[in-house]
């Protein structure tokens, strides 16, 4: 079978030109901490549910690193205020989009139990302490941004924004809700472990970073999701999803020998 192009190393890209800047012991959380840095601005928010933990177990770390390493300055905004929009703006404006996340977990997998109660705590705070972060954390994330950035560009991720990137049965309402790409407004949904999709856009040509690139350039990237109009005869956005299929090698299909339910009898040459 016809090996597929491989893919393109994800260090290649070029990079960006604060990389001549020192990499931060840690990415800033206030402004306080970028003036420390010598930043005027961060070119990527990152706005998340969980605690900021600089280490590996954390993905928004990881991502916020890799970005880094590109040659981004980035900054973290973690467990904001969701009530009130103040919270949102201690970093200002990015310079290049806001990502968005719930965190490590489903929002609402993190806050209630399969019984629809609430949790007592919450692994990913501070202490486990619970209540810190809304239902549907990227949807309320998302329109807060907008609440006080309006054309600043979003990109959503993470698992929550990743499962329901298509229309899904909820399981808390009991109806079938449309994409989060569409309720939350977002100009980019990247899903998956997102690491190379995260890179795609910051990664492009200057001239392509413009304040809606993320969107116009989706069909080059792998593993995202756009919102685009319609046709005219549907009077709603319709979506674009770029495939990965590129990234991957297939390989062929072997039927399993033992079908589930069917045990091979044990004969005396086992023992």
């Amino acid at each position: 079978m016809r090996a597929m192009n491989a893919a393109k190393d994800i260090f290649s890209y070029r990079k960006y030109w604060a990389a001549r800047l020192t990499p931060a012991p840690f990415l800033p959380v206030t402004r306080e901490e970028m003036e420390a840095l010598g930043w005027d601005a961060c070119d990527i928010i990152v706005v998340t549910g969980d605690a900021y933990v600089d280490h590996p177990s954390f993905g928004m770390a990881i991502i916020g690193r890799v970005l880094e390493a590109q040659g981004f300055r980035v900054g973290i905004i973690a467990q904001p205020d969701w009530r009130s929009a103040d919270a949102f703006t201690v970093l200002g404006r990015p310079k290049l989009f806001f990502g968005i996340t719930a965190g490590n977990m489903d929002s609402m997998v993190n806050r209630y139990t399969s019984d629809r109660r609430i949790r007592s705590n919450d692994a990913y705070m501070p202490g486990g302490t619970a209540g810190k972060r809304p239902d549907r954390s990227v949807i309320v994330y998302a329109q807060r941004v907008r609440e006080v950035f309006h054309e600043a560009p979003i990109i959503i991720g993470g698992i929550e924004a990743s499962l329901r990137r298509i229309a899904h049965f909820d399981y808390w309402s009991e109806k079938i809700r449309r994409s989060l790409l569409l309720d939350t407004r977002a100009d980019l949904l990247v899903y998956g472990t997102s690491g190379r999709s995260a890179k795609s856009p910051t990664g492009s040509p200057p001239e392509t970073r413009s304040a809606r690139s993320p969107r116009s350039a989706a069909r080059h990237f792998c593993a995202t999701r756009c919102p685009r109009a319609g046709p005219k005869s549907i009077p709603r956005p319709s979506i674009l999803q770029a495939r990965s299929i590129r990234r991957s090698i297939p390989t062929r299909w072997k039927p399993n020998a033992l079908p589930r339910g069917r045990h091979r009898r044990r004969t005396s040459s086992d023992s």
